[in-house]
């Protein structure tokens, strides 16, 4: 990773944010008149160049959050999945036709590559090789379970519960190509705290539905 991959991110955002002004005023736009104005998952990971696994969990997480319904749902079997590759030790993985076809509306798009240009750059000024244990070979099998555990806290409908599986997934992503055992470690951080929500709204769901249930009994 360097800063060459925020530039580039960077300048299709200004593209694409132009390409985008320009059809939302219904004004004409010769030169980009081809190019198209919503970003597939294939597109947008197309940028990257040779996509690497870490490079796939993370896009596949950040994309958790773009509200659209079901995507966290739909994506998260990919994202288990992914974990079961992470701990065979494969670092590419193409992505399936049904999910690289998933296209972006333009704000997001517009959104997702400056999100993307703006984390690349700044995981570039702080990350860098540390705390080496964190990354070893002999980890992977953790981290591909980790992966799988993240990946059935976003299957959950739980209120905002992919904001923190997915922090720990893209700092778990970050980490790992800029081999920073630190950044494993907030991701480690991360997901602790997503399972110790899922573990608090779980036994909160229980208790209501207990009290629902003795109220009825009681009526």
């Amino acid at each position: 990773m360097d800063h060459s991959l925020a530039r580039r991110l960077r300048r299709a955002a200004i593209r694409q944010e132009r390409r985008w002004r320009a059809h939302g005023l219904g004004g004409s736009h010769e030169a980009d008149e081809t190019a198209p104005l919503r970003l597939t998952l294939a597109e947008l990971l197309n940028l990257h160049g040779e996509a690497s696994l870490p490079v796939l969990v993370m896009v596949l997480s950040l994309f958790t959050l773009i509200p659209v319904g079901g995507a966290g749902w739909f994506v998260s079997f990919f994202i288990a999945a992914l974990g079961w590759s992470w701990a065979r030790g494969r670092e590419r993985v193409a992505l399936p036709g049904a999910l690289g076809g998933f296209t972006l509306n333009e704000q997001w798009s517009r959104r997702s590559l400056h999100a993307l240009a703006w984390l690349y750059a700044l995981a570039d000024r702080w990350l860098g090789p540390r705390w080496q244990a964190w990354r070893h070979e002999r980890t992977r099998g953790w981290w591909g379970a980790w992966i799988a555990a993240m990946a059935a806290i976003i299957f959950l409908p739980l209120p905002f519960g992919n904001v923190l599986p997915s922090a720990s997934l893209v700092l778990l992503g970050l980490g790992w190509l800029f081999r920073d055992g630190l950044a494993l470690a907030g991701s480690t951080l991360a997901g602790a705290a997503a399972i110790a929500y899922t573990l608090a709204f779980g036994q909160l769901a229980i208790d209501l539905a207990q009290r629902g249930w003795g109220w009825l009994m009681g009526a």
